[in-house]
């Protein structure tokens, strides 16, 4: 007989390495195919992102127009495909930038110690403090709309958390027997950090870069649907979301279109970054 709790999983207990395996499955076949639409419209799209037909204003889907046309004729699916390239490029440049100089930071923190580790969290933690969407509103308005400027202030925004995370993965690390044998070898500084301590902790930086993206994805559509981040002509998904409430009841393919692909891309990189982090975490 069966203890209360026993199943498939054992006793009580189920198989968090499964359950991590089958996020980063669902994240990998999302993400392939949000990336396979953003790459493939590099080389082709169905009509020109910018391509306006008054006469076809509010097509709903066809065989002409699979997502419909929006409120100038032009062509959904082909905005969506276009729109997906900026607002990717986006993010990866977002998540790129803020962890490489998180992990500076932080390395360069938890490894010094004392003073300069104590000063430079302090500033972290203010930097945090600040609501994200405001300190987003400020840098852009600082630094002027558009995308350049997007990135350099939502990758402001992001550091604080890539520093926390590569800090904590140094103080866990620095003394560690195999880090003190390589002092007493005569190991510089440097090689410490980046050839003995930094490989050990790549998996948490791995893991907080993918599951930053989502954020990314979701901070930059949030800009851009106030009107801050990628500027017309070009299209983003923040962007149509914000052009197409006004005829919401009209014609509700224009927003379901970009909504549903902000929602499967964040769920994308949300599913895969939690099976990254559960298989190097041993499914915790």
């Amino acid at each position: 007989m069966k203890s209360p709790g026993t199943g498939k999983f054992g006793a009580g207990k189920f198989d968090a390495g499964e359950l991590g395996a089958e996020e980063f499955t669902a994240g990998l076949i999302l993400a392939l195919l949000v990336g396979g639409l953003s790459l493939l419209s590099l080389f082709w799209v169905p009509y020109g992102y910018n391509d306006m037909e008054v006469e076809r204003r509010f097509l709903p889907p066809g065989r002409t127009h699979i997502l419909g046309t929006d409120n100038f004729g032009r062509d959904v699916f082909s905005r969506i495909m276009e729109g997906g390239r900026y607002s990717l490029l986006a993010a990866l440049l977002t998540v790129a930038g803020s962890a490489a100089l998180g992990s500076l930071l932080g390395l360069s923190a938890g490894y010094a110690g004392g003073p300069a580790d104590e000063v430079l969290m302090r500033f972290m933690d203010a930097l945090s403090s600040f609501p994200g969407l405001l300190l987003a509103l400020v840098m852009v308005s600082l630094l002027g709309n558009g995308e350049g400027a997007l990135v350099i202030a939502l990758l402001i925004l992001f550091i604080p958390s890539f520093t926390r995370i590569m800090r904590s993965g140094m103080l866990q690390f620095k003394d560690r027997d195999f880090v003190k044998a390589a002092r007493l070898w005569g190991a510089s500084s440097g090689r410490l950090i980046f050839v003995h301590i930094l490989p050990n902790v790549l998996p948490s930086l791995l893991s907080a870069s993918v599951l930053g993206l989502s954020n990314a994805i979701l901070a930059e559509a949030t800009m851009s649907y106030l009107g801050l981040g990628i500027q017309p002509p070009l299209p983003s998904w923040g962007r149509m979301l914000s052009e197409s409430q006004s005829y919401l009841f009209n014609a509700p393919w224009c927003a379901l279109a970009p909504g549903l692909m902000i929602v499967l891309t964040v769920l994308a990189f949300h599913f895969l970054g939690e099976g990254i982090r559960r298989r190097f975490s041993g499914g915790v």
